[in-house]
């Protein structure tokens, strides 16, 4: 690793052991991924993976204040992932107390930790930090310090900025230390695609399910996707980046996508072209049928897998507001038609707490409450850590969610049919 002399100084102990350690975990860091030298962060802003307070994370916490009482609070401010506890979302009292007294004890203390580290108010807490009204939206080229797989790989292809995925608490060093190490999605050759997607769908695809195609097939590798125009356009519209929002989710959590180039559409693509493949890429053609026999491999992990749904959480990643409008308007439509007044399931919305607040504001949030559906800020997937939360019968539209946890996933016309009816019949 070359070192600037300023770097080095800060290696060798200028600000002090604790920063030393932090410039010298960020080296090694480097090292292992063959970096050649560190690269200004140049977003305003950073974002954290790390949002929940878990008793078994203590030494993580200890090694925050270590930060703080050395005074490393001066670096990035940041956004963080969303909180875990919401009492507003369905719970029984023995799971409450499982959350509060087992899991989620160092909760206010790492939320203390947070606000003295530099987080920006108490609403940055969302997995979508990019959205307009969270306010973090990073410029195209810009190297950020970000950890959570969804951030990452939309900063990355929508938006064109440049961040590996880095694990939780190396993202916050970077932010600390103002530097990251260059190598991956960082370099012009790594944000190369060795993987051409082929979609031959009739119809739009499902957006969590194509990603979810996409990411088990090419796992970290990045692809470059044609035949989307038909149903995104070429220009990154607001329909266009919330499909491209739960596209990446899944690309990244299904697999381990950072970055992905949609042919026409996101900026480095509209530039480059097909100048973006690599020589030796590998293809993989996707249709209808391709589609149907990834979703019919899904894991059905239920201990009676006809079971009725006791609960449905939609947004994983969180909701857009338009989002929020849409399905509030198409799970009202279809009640009125089956003749009912509200949601046969126990329903969450999860957005985040400056989209819920604009929501707030409209007719369309009434109309959501009538139809018997909570709005949450909270992680649905920190939610079915719970190990008596696992054991119920959760259904999502969420890829992200059906791969890190019980619950299980259905296509958004699914969703909506399910919790309209009746009976609840998968």
């Amino acid at each position: 690793m070359n070192l600037t002399p300023e770097q080095q100084a800060l290696l060798n102990g200028s600000q002090g052991e604790t920063m030393a350690k932090v410039v010298k975990t960020l080296v090694m860091y480097g090292d292992a991924f063959g970096a050649e030298r560190m690269v200004p962060v140049t977003s305003k802003y950073g974002h954290t993976v790390i949002s929940f307070g878990l008793e078994v994370m203590k030494p993580v916490y200890d090694l925050y204040d270590q930060l703080i009482e050395a005074g490393l609070t001066e670096g990035q401010k940041f956004t963080a992932d969303p909180k875990p506890l919401d009492k507003n979302v369905p719970s029984s009292l023995i799971e409450d107390l499982v959350f509060k007294k087992i899991m989620y004890t160092q909760q206010k203390r790492y939320e203390a930790q947070l606000e003295k580290l530099g987080i920006i108010d108490e609403d940055s807490y969302s997995c979508t930090c990019y959205l307009d009204q969270m306010g973090n939206k990073p410029a195209k080229g810009e190297i950020l310090s970000w950890a959570e797989s969804s951030a990452v790989v939309y900063a990355n292809s929508v938006l064109g900025a440049r961040c590996n995925r880095n694990s939780g608490m190396l993202e916050l060093m970077g932010s600390i230390a103002g530097f990251v190490p260059e190598f991956g999605l960082l370099t012009d050759e790594g944000r190369k695609a060795t993987w051409i997607i082929d979609v031959q769908c009739k119809n739009r695809p499902e957006a969590q399910l194509l990603g979810s195609a996409i990411g088990m097939k090419v796992m970290e590798e990045v692809p470059y996707v044609k035949g989307m125009e038909q149903w995104l356009g070429t220009e990154l519209d607001e329909a266009a980046c919330t499909y491209l929002k739960d596209f990446g989710a899944a690309t990244a959590s299904n697999g381990a996508v950072g970055l992905y180039h949609i042919a026409g559409l996101t900026p480095e693509a509209k530039e480059q072209g097909e100048a973006l493949i690599c020589d030796n890429a590998q293809v993989y053609v996707i249709d209808d049928a391709e589609l149907e026999r990834v979703k019919a491999a899904y894991p059905v992990i239920w201990k009676d897998a006809d079971a009725k749904p006791q609960l449905c959480f939609i947004g994983c990643p969180h909701m857009t507001l338009q989002q929020l409008h849409d399905m509030t308007n198409a799970i009202n439509s279809q009640l009125m038609r089956n003749g009912l007044q509200k949601v046969s399931v126990p329903t969450v919305f999860t957005a985040s707490p400056a989209v819920i607040r604009e929501f707030e504001k409209t007719k369309d949030y009434m109309l959501m409450k009538s139809c018997g559906i909570v709005l949450s800020y909270i992680c649905p997937l920190m939610y079915m850590n719970n190990p008596l939360c696992k054991k119920k019968a959760v259904i999502t539209s969420s890829n992200k969610l059906r791969t890190y946890t019980s619950a299980r996933y259905y296509t958004e016309a699914d969703i909506i049919r399910i919790i309209t009816s009746k009976e609840a019949k998968l």
